[in-house]
């Protein structure tokens, strides 16, 4: 059985990375489970493993006798005193096994243990690769499409994009590549499972990176993402370098940088902003293209009034409310836009109401 065993060993270790050590164990655990099944117990047996030479011994309990009923359990006194001199009748001695004996059930058993042991310690090397990355960016390749998930080819294992992680419409097939956020990597009974976004906004932040080496070198900051995935990002950019764009930087020559992270993202449209630390500046900037009149804020509440020309009213506001919701989630502040008539309509009445209020009552008269 040894030398099967060896065989199966010599084929996975040429199959995997993993260390010696890994196998040894698991030689160690499959061959205590074939003797526990050959012996019925595996509290007095021992395994010793030469790394050197792959030879292998598995030492067992046996009960000196007369005469002999259980070759597993039990050894004549003659070959005891072969092996230690002063034993005596119904002493214990450990008497080395030959594997050999096992049989097919045994040596079943052994090459099941060592197999599992070692499909463990892969797995568990994998889940410690991966955990290691979580956050960082990954490229798979489409390996199945269910009906609310992906099933994404990681070279070693797989990774899962679920429902709402990806966008639906993007028409993926099978052996696309991906590229994908590590979101979060489990290991429990279910198995290990890789769990990966194309919707978070760090994406976003890192094939940027990936793109521009301004980015990379920190020249140019992302300081704010907001996206409805699929359709359209807003992404505040700055910079301390007054000889820097840090808006031209990152669309690139003829739009050359900002072209590969739309074509990854599968056309998402991608609009560059300039982060200014004067809030009122940058909600201006935020809600481009629209142009800005004024900006009135509410420190306290943290919300902003902002006003703008008639003609531009829709743009602001953009389809479905697009514009200004992705202006406030990358402003982090709650936004209304009015037009610029709505506006003095409410400035009237606002000023009329303060005179209607310092009038004296008739009463007073």
């Amino acid at each position: 059985m040894t030398g099967d065993l060896m065989s199966t060993v010599r084929q996975m270790m040429d199959q995997t990375d993993l260390p010696q050590e890994i196998f040894l164990d698991a030689i160690q655990s499959a061959l205590m489970q074939a003797a526990k099944r050959r012996y019925g117990s595996t509290e007095e047996v021992s395994i010793e493993l030469d790394p050197e030479t792959g030879e292998i011994c598995c030492y067992v309990p046996k009960k000196v006798v007369d005469i002999m009923h259980s070759f597993a359990r039990e050894i004549p006194i003659e070959e005891a005193r072969k092996i230690d001199p002063n034993v005596k009748v119904n002493d214990t001695i450990q008497v080395e096994a030959d594997t050999g004996d096992f049989g097919r059930i045994e040596a079943q058993t052994a090459r099941q243990v060592l197999v599992q042991k070692i499909k463990e310690a892969e797995r568990e090397q994998v889940y410690e690769e991966y955990k290691e990355r979580e956050g960082e960016i990954i490229t798979g390749y489409v390996q199945r499409i269910d009906r609310n998930a992906i099933i994404v080819d990681l070279d070693r294992t797989e990774g899962i994009l679920i429902d709402g992680e990806f966008n639906r419409n993007a028409g993926y097939r099978r052996g696309d590549s991906l590229k994908c956020i590590i979101m979060g990597v489990e290991n429990d009974e279910r198995g290990l499972q890789i769990l990966l976004s194309r919707n978070h906004n760090d994406l976003v932040v890192q094939l940027f990176e990936m793109e521009v080496p301004e980015i990379e070198d920190g020249l140019v900051e992302i300081r704010a993402v907001a996206r409805d995935p699929g359709d359209r990002s807003k992404v505040a950019v700055y910079t301390n370098d007054s000889s820097i764009d840090p808006v031209g930087t990152c669309v690139g020559v003829r739009g050359s940088r900002v072209r590969t992270i739309v074509d990854e993202l599968d056309g998402e449209k991608i609009e560059l902003i300039r982060w200014h630390e004067d809030i009122q500046t940058y909600i201006k900037n935020s809600l481009q293209p629209a142009n800005v009149s004024h900006v009135n804020i509410n420190e306290e509440e943290k919300s902003a009034e902002v006003i703008v020309p008639e003609d531009q009213l829709s743009l602001a506001i953009g389809r479905r409310g697009q514009n200004i919701r992705l202006s406030s989630r990358l402003t982090n502040w709650r936004l209304n836009v009015k037009g610029e008539a709505e506006a003095m309509e409410q400035m009237k009445k606002d000023v009329a109401q303060v005179f209607k209020s310092d009038l004296p009552d008739e009463d007073e008269e």
